[in-house]
């Protein structure tokens, strides 16, 4: 076996190429438990998704779909993962999440320039959230997107927060409906219904205890420190 400690669970994963290799090197763990969750993709699983999608190296698929794979399975242990970036200050967990491309991780690398040493990023583009008996907990995982930001901790989840671009910085909560039908929008939905239901069982947790933003912002530390004022206070 080669087992890894993520989200809290145990996980016996295998990889071939070293970008997984990297990215999970920090989460590797001698533990000899049974594992929760089995990864193991073969050379033709890697070869047949290379060869759907061209624009990928072998490499690069194998990175993608263990994540994938993950995942899907992480919602059968209350979790989920959010297309979000998520920066960690004072053990604290807050959320920002937009469409590819709208500045979410130029939002919060502004937390890491103000904060400084307070401010860690736990996930750059993919951190899950779980809940635990300890609550609902944001962790660090491997995959993070096209970057290496991430470190194997969790924190409390304080918020998330969904942004958007704009020339004044304007923070506000939103509606549970709401709320409910952006996060679905930002997260992997499975495929099985009985996975479809647990999924939203989750979610329902999630939201009710958890506020929930929408934000306008332009690039500038101010946006950073409204967001901070306004969600720390929850």
């Amino acid at each position: 076996m080669n087992m890894h400690k993520i989200v809290g669970l145990s996980v016996d994963m295998g990889y071939k190429y070293d970008r997984m290799k990297t990215q999970a090197a920090a989460y590797r763990t001698d533990e000899k438990a049974k594992p929760n969750i089995t990864i193991y993709l073969s050379d033709k699983y890697i070869a047949d998704k290379q060869a759907e999608n061209p624009h990928l190296t072998l490499e690069q698929c194998e990175y993608i779909w263990t994540g994938a794979i993950f995942y899907d399975a992480l919602i059968n242990f209350g979790g989920f993962v959010l297309h979000a970036s998520a920066v960690m200050v004072d053990g604290r967990a807050y959320l920002f999440s937009a469409p590819s491309g709208t500045g979410k991780s130029t939002h919060t690398e502004l937390w890491l320039r103000h904060f400084g040493d307070r401010a860690k990023i736990l996930n750059d583009d993919k951190p899950a959230i779980r809940v635990t008996e300890n609550g609902i907990r944001v962790f660090g995982t491997p995959w993070s997107g096209k970057t290496d930001l991430n470190i194997n901790t969790d924190a409390e989840l304080a918020g998330i927060c969904f942004l958007e671009r704009s020339k004044h910085n304007h923070i506000e909560e939103i509606s549970k409906g709401e709320a409910i039908v952006l996060v679905l929008n930002q997260t992997l939905r499975p495929v099985g219904e009985k996975e479809m239901t647990q999924l939203l069982d989750t979610l329902d947790i999630v939201i009710s205890k958890t506020p929930i933003y929408k934000m306008g912002c332009n690039i500038s530390e101010e946006a950073a420190v409204m967001a901070y004022e306004k969600m720390s206070k929850k």
